[in-house]
């Protein structure tokens, strides 16, 4: 059986977005859809574990919510529904471990909503070993498209394009494989972004130089990304690549790079310090102030 894109839904209106992003997703990429509610349970409550019937009926109900709009916008995927014990922060990661990518609702600014609250959003993003992607309210098909002619949105045109951002000092191939592949699925234009800051000469030890200054710098930051990509371009010759590099913040520059893209593709790093989870200042940003989908990628 082929492994499931998971979408975790709780009825609120990020998690329905999710819900039917991830069957878009599901439907590009062959794969099933596997709803999933996870429902909190307390230590007094039913031996400890067991939701009571007020709390299976709403989860019927909102899984039931999900799927009618699913079955109404994306009828060609197929769906399965699930109802899980929490606490949701382990019923979600276990979903995601048996996931193709895991996709959730998001606010933003504004925080997570429903069972994404705080610490539990921190710690699904946080510790997920497979890709998570995360979905504002409101998002609609014809986000990811670029606009019709006449300015009006539009399912029929081409999909905007996917932005990947690249650490140059960390390359990983995980991260690459994930963005390549979303643009492949799409027909889109990979637009990948690096950012760097110019070296401080009172950062340079004795004997040490840097890179070139102005200009000469960002020159070589470009080639080692076009070295970095052959081997990338290579494996999906049908992907149109454009890149850019740019002096400043990397949070800022994706930031930028995001603001009409179909898709925003980060990285995490997987420690295994007892640190709690960690999503790192660039991803936090992206998770934050980026409109459109962002799906952050785990990686060694």
């Amino acid at each position: 059986m082929l492994v499931p894109v998971v979408a975790g839904v709780d009825g609120s209106a990020e998690s329905l977005s999710a819900a039917e992003w991830a069957a878009r997703e599901a439907v590009r990429r062959g794969r099933p859809l596997r709803l999933v509610h996870a429902r909190s349970w307390h230590p007094g409550q039913e031996d400890g574990h067991l939701a009571t019937a007020a709390q299976r009926h709403l989860a019927r109900r909102t899984l039931r919510q999900a799927e009618e709009r699913i079955s109404r916008t994306t009828p060609a995927v197929t769906l399965h529904d699930e109802q899980v014990d929490g606490p949701a922060t382990a019923a979600l990661l276990s979903a995601a471990n048996q996931a193709d990518l895991l996709v959730l609702g998001s606010r933003g600014l504004s925080g997570f909503t429903g069972f994404l609250l705080g610490s539990v959003a921190l710690g699904v993003v946080g510790r997920a070993t497979r890709p998570v992607v995360l979905v504002r309210a409101g998002e609609e098909p014809a986000d990811e498209h670029l606009p019709a002619p006449d300015g009006s949105g539009s399912v029929r045109t081409g999909y905007r394009d996917v932005v990947l951002g690249l650490d140059l000092g960390d390359p990983c191939d995980d991260v690459l494989a994930f963005g390549f592949e979303a643009a492949q699925l799409r027909g889109a234009r990979l637009h990948v972004v690096h950012a760097w800051q110019p070296a401080s000469p009172l950062g340079l030890g004795p004997g040490e130089i840097g890179l070139a200054e102005g200009p000469g710098q960002a020159e070589e930051w470009l080639g080692f990304m076009t070295a970095v990509l052959q081997v990338w371009r290579e494996k999906f010759p049908e992907v149109e690549v454009v890149e850019t590099v740019t002096a400043g913040r990397a949070r800022s520059a994706l930031v930028r790079a995001a603001s009409g893209a179909s898709l925003l593709v980060v990285g995490r790093r997987v420690t295994e310090r007892p640190v709690g989870p960690r999503t790192g200042p660039v991803t936090h940003a992206a998770i934050q102030h980026v409109g459109c989908p962002v799906a952050v990628v785990p990686h060694l």
